[in-house]
């Protein structure tokens, strides 16, 4: 998780996804799993219950060890797919948003520019209607 920075202003959008991720039980599951399924935590545990799989619990470990093994990778990659989508669905939100900021940042900085161009014509006009006295 991200720690806030004192006077540092959040992307609106990274906050709303912050919110929803928050307020919804089932992402903060998947984001639980997630994170824990990419962590080196995660590989120590299953190489040692491998280990103790093969050395204790069967005499022939590999059709059971390999269909836990296949079902979990199955559970894992669709977590995997989730935190994808998820991710592209943040990614298009932010962009949309700052596309729609920079686009009214074009419109500000045209009205200016008119508004400087005005200003610059009246006073070149003047100046040259009203010679130095």
């Amino acid at each position: 998780m991200d720690i806030p920075v004192p006077g540092r202003r959040r992307h609106p959008v990274v906050v709303e996804h912050q919110r929803q991720r928050a307020a919804d039980l089932q992402l903060r599951i998947a984001d639980a799993i997630t994170a824990f399924a990419g962590s080196m935590p995660f590989v120590y545990i299953h190489a040692a219950l491998f280990v103790l799989w093969m050395l204790f619990v069967e005499s022939d470990p590999w059709p059971k060890l390999t269909l836990i093994v296949s079902l979990e990778a199955i559970f894992l990659s669709t977590f995997v797919m989730i935190g994808q989508n998820r991710q592209a669905a943040f990614q298009q939100a932010k962009a949309d948003h700052d596309f729609n900021e920079q686009e009214l940042e074009l419109k500000t900085n045209t009205e200016l520019t008119r508004a400087i161009h005005v200003l610059t014509t009246e006073l070149h006009r003047r100046l040259v209607e009203e010679p130095t006295r």
